[in-house]
């Protein structure tokens, strides 16, 4: 059974049998929001939701070793952060990026993540110690009002769920209003083995750089 996350919670990557989760996915699915329009205020209007899904990495002193974001984010806007272009696989070839999804689910939940990062963590360079994922919205919208949000680990590939390990629900409520960045969880080495971290921490940062900048400043393990 799917361990339900709640924020703060933290858990070890061992499966029912005691094996370890070493390869899997954490997929991301979000829902475009239905509004009223037409004439009259009479029928429903869908507004896609841009999420970007990425990651960070940091060795044992707390230095960003390396990172899987969207290509697509502008060399001079990285710049102004310090931040080297987008990609969508890290160095050592562990962690993997399915690449941008601009809408979200449409027409209801399909019951697929709309991006996805593949993670085999038998692969992971040794100096990686963490590894933050985190989301950013790129459009007028905050997490208020996107109807859901969730992350989950699973065993299978981006286009089939064969088990869940674990699933953490962002729902939408009013706490998040005006938030439009959500660090929802870590990876953390703890004496040589891999743990998951359901972090949740959301904020009114308007982009990807200044969440990256608040996970190097209040996340960090040394």
């Amino acid at each position: 059974m799917a361990i339900n996350l709640q924020k703060g919670q933290r858990i070890n990557l061992e499966k029912e049998g005691g094996a370890k989760l070493e390869r899997f996915c954490v997929g991301c699915n979000w829902g475009a929001i239905k509004t009223s329009g037409g004439f009259l205020g009479l029928g429903t209007k869908t507004v896609e939701v841009d999420l970007d899904l990425s990651c960070v990495m940091f060795d044992a002193a707390g230095t960003r070793c390396d990172h899987l974001y969207s290509p697509l984010y502008r060399v001079e806007f990285l710049a102004r952060y310090g931040l080297p272009p987008g990609k969508l696989d890290s160095l050592d070839g562990a962690l993997h990026h399915t690449g941008d999804d601009r809408s979200g689910d449409t027409g209801g939940d399909d019951g697929l993540d709309n991006e996805i990062i593949t993670v085999n963590l038998p692969k992971v360079s040794a100096n990686v110690t963490q590894i933050f994922f985190f989301l950013n919205n790129c459009g007028r919208e905050d997490f208020s009002q996107i109807p859901y949000a969730s992350i989950r680990m699973f065993e299978g590939t981006p286009d089939r769920v064969d088990k869940v390990f674990a699933a953490y629900n962002v729902a939408a409520e009013a706490a998040y209003k005006d938030k439009t960045a959500l660090v929802m969880g870590e990876l953390y080495k703890h004496n040589g083995a891999w743990k998951f971290n359901a972090i949740g921490d959301a904020y009114p940062h308007p982009n990807l750089g200044e969440t990256i900048k608040i996970i190097s400043q209040q996340y960090i393990r040394k």
